[in-house]
């Protein structure tokens, strides 16, 4: 028995109760070095993955040596080293307990957990509750929507907001998962009692839960909904869309979209500002592509450097962080980068916004100065069309649009397709919503919808499709079709070269 934990567990949680929101941004290097130093002591596997490599932890000093260091991958790490190894001395019966994660990228990883792991995750939540809700005043039903069970989503968001409930947030965690007649079962007894309710859960299923509650009869507006949304990058126009249907005044404020893995829960937050920012962004396409160097929009949200440490490699990311399985230069292979706070704000004010004045203005809390970092996901994401990089965040605004957005639930697959000629289309199927029939009116309408925002936003579209060849394919599918739309599965928006039609 380890009698000492205890005591850690106690000293770790009071810690985090009696917390200040958020370190500076010069804490991070510090704070990844120390780490670094403490895994390659305490942690058998990463001792090893560092001998193997030639590098003697003594000799890394400062942020410069550190940046040397080799970079973890689930391939050359966890995929190598046994699970008892990659924990701090070699103990897995140290950990609390374990998650797995999708397998969206292969086999499920079993990752283990402890309850001081979810402080750092917890701050997360907090930030996005007290900023963007002002849930340090107002009683919140915090309503999870992710899966129950061994995935990582349902359980560690629920631990997450028992903690702010504990640190003395009136919030109240309600955990119907992800079945939408219990979830509205539980808004409709017990929204009615609080302040505001919070659902928080993947994007697509909450927009499901929402249209089931409109076609229930449900007032979401005198509920005052908030989201907290995880899993997928979303566009400005479907914040727009939830914000109608849901009765949500303040879009960038009430609904926050969180940038987590499997691998280390929440790495970062939207806040007010960064979805402030984003949402202009939407609206000056060329600002977008001359800050992010792409024709799509990415998540953009806020991080504490001093909780998770990120660096950049060659157009992706990777970060250090603490864990029951502590990551140092872990390499996610999410496409992104990194923008410090005030070179953000003075792109903004160069562009002729002044996002933090604005959100003054409107009573919104000062937001923290803490960097910004940017995600689009993972390049096999993508299709290739005429040499262009289609994106789906391009095809997903084209579904949202006026005319369009009431028939279909936002879920499509992307593909290229080959024709009987051997010439190349680009293939959209589209999940219509239920009850809904296809009919060549709403084909047409969905088609010259997608067409219209790939010229818009994409303009390697624009510029290397030709003119005869940019009207998409697309094909109309029922809700939950086995072939595209499964239910209960995670949603895989794209599918390689399909074969010919």
């Amino acid at each position: 028995m380890d009698t000492g934990r205890p005591a850690r567990v106690l000293d770790g949680l009071r810690a985090f109760y009696e917390a200040p929101a958020s370190s500076g941004p010069d804490a991070g290097p510090a704070a990844a070095l120390a780490l670094f130093h403490e895994a390659a002591a305490t942690v058998p596997a990463y001792r090893a993955f560092l001998a193997a490599r030639g590098v003697d932890p003594a000799a890394v000093r400062d942020a410069e040596s550190f940046g040397r260091l080799p970079l973890m991958t689930k391939a050359d790490y966890h995929e190598r080293y046994p699970l008892p190894e990659r924990c701090r001395g070699g103990r897995l019966d140290a950990c609390d307990m374990v998650a797995v994660s999708s397998g969206s990228s292969g086999r499920p990883t079993v990752w283990p957990r402890s309850v001081l792991d979810e402080r750092l995750v917890a701050a997360r939540f907090e930030q996005v509750f007290r900023d963007g809700f002002e849930a340090d005043g107002r009683s919140t039903l915090a309503v999870v929507c992710f899966a129950l069970g061994s995935w990582v989503g349902g359980m560690y968001t629920a631990a997450c907001c028992r903690h702010l409930a504990a640190k003395g947030y009136p919030i109240t965690v309600a955990t119907p998962g992800n079945n939408v007649e219990e979830i509205l079962r539980v808004v409709a007894e017990l929204g009615p009692h609080y302040d505001q309710v919070a659902l928080l859960g993947y994007p697509p299923f909450v927009k499901n839960v929402v249209d089931a509650g409109l076609a229930a009869g449900l007032d979401w507006r005198r509920l005052r909904i908030k989201l907290v949304l995880a899993g997928e990058v979303f566009s400005e126009q479907w914040r727009d869309l939830m914000a109608e249907r849901a009765g949500m005044n303040r879009p960038y404020a009430d609904a926050a979209s969180l940038y987590g893995t499997a691998d280390a829960g929440v790495l970062a937050n939207e806040t007010p500002l960064s979805a402030r920012i984003r949402r202009f962004l939407a609206d000056h396409p060329d600002a977008g592509r001359e800050l992010f160097g792409e024709s799509r929009l990415p998540t953009l949200a806020q991080y504490d450097p001093a909780a998770r440490y990120f660096e950049t490699d060659g157009g992706t990311l990777l970060f250090t962080g603490d864990g029951a399985v502590p990551l140092v230069r872990y390499h996610i292979a999410d496409e992104g980068g990194l923008v410090p706070h005030d070179r953000m704000l003075a792109f903004c004010r160069d562009h002729g916004f002044d996002p933090a004045s604005e959100l003054a203005a409107a009573g919104v809390r000062p937001p923290l100065a803490q960097p910004f970092v940017y995600v689009f996901g993972r390049s096999l994401f993508t299709v290739s069309f005429f040499g262009a990089n289609i994106y789906p965040e391009n095809v997903t605004v084209g579904l949202e649009r006026p005319g369009v957005r009431d028939w279909v639930t936002g879920k499509f697959v992307l593909s290229s397709v080959e024709d009987a000629d051997r010439d190349r289309h680009l293939s959209v199927v589209v999940e219509l919503a239920p009850s809904v029939a296809a009919t060549p009116d709403r084909q047409r309408a969905a088609a010259e919808s997608i067409r219209a925002e790939l010229l818009r936003l994409n303009s390697e579209f624009a510029n290397y499709v030709p003119a005869a060849f940019q009207m998409p394919l697309v094909e109309l599918r029922p809700a939950g079709d086995p072939e595209h739309f499964p239910p209960g599965v995670k949603h895989r928006y794209t599918r390689p070269t399909a074969p010919g039609l």
